[in-house]
């Protein structure tokens, strides 16, 4: 058997982390990118920077800031606790918030750059039929950005079933729970089981590169409509 019980809940529970990890971030980044492509606020630099910060941070650090305020002592911790929500650390609500906060730039910057290609004139062409703002959004914008919505998804679908220093710093490695595909090939490697080891890191692998060609032929397609 390739893949042991262990091994394949930890790949049901990657891919639970990862389609529900998607579906949050494209409801929290899709009004935050058409906010960035579009406001003249002094403050979409430094709001952009905070987005993008994860992609600089080392996944440990943030781990660890993340494990801190959602701890007992921290703000967040003792929201949840009065929220009645106990301590999300070394829980998979916890693993859910770290991947969203980890893999929020790989939503934003698809979502923004999509926006901005739009421009202002259909916009403007919507308004002019007098299309309320919010129904112009869904009208015209959306399916007008339908590429970078793919993207989005994509990218952080795949983002998030390659975590790890979040992973084990926020959720740990408990089997059932936190243990996911990345901190069970950690396992695997730590038990010297290299066999086991091969077989997890060769899918993921094998996934990360069907994805980057998927987009790659997918870029490709929308290249040749527009031209």
């Amino acid at each position: 058997m390739l893949f042991s019980p262990d091994d394949l809940g930890a790949v049901w529970l990657t891919l639970k982390l990862a389609g529900l990890t998607t579906v949050l971030l494209l409801l929290l980044a899709t009004p935050l990118a058409w906010w960035l492509a579009r406001t003249p606020s002094r403050w979409r630099a430094p709001i952009g920077a905070v987005v993008a910060l994860p992609l600089v941070l080392p996944p440990t650090v943030l781990g660890f800031y993340l494990l801190v305020s959602l701890g007992p002592h921290g703000f967040g911790g003792q929201l949840t606790q009065a929220l009645g929500l106990g301590l999300l650390p070394f829980s998979f609500g916890g693993l859910l918030l770290g991947s969203v906060i980890y893999s929020l730039p790989f939503a934003v910057q698809p979502l923004q750059h999509a926006f901005e290609a739009i421009g202002a004139r259909p916009m403007e062409v919507a308004a002019t039929l007098r299309a309320r703002p919010l129904d112009a959004f869904f009208t015209v914008a959306l399916p007008l950005a339908k590429p970078g919505f793919i993207t989005a998804a994509i990218l952080s679908f795949a983002h998030t079933v390659g975590e790890f220093g979040v992973v084990l710093m926020i959720g740990g490695n408990i089997p059932g729970q936190t243990r996911v595909v990345s901190t069970q090939i950690y396992g695997h490697v730590e038990a010297l089981e290299y066999a086991q080891a091969h077989w997890l890191a060769g899918a993921i692998v094998l996934f990360s590169f069907l994805v980057l060609l998927g987009l790659a032929l997918m870029n490709r397609r929308h290249a040749r409509m527009l031209t």
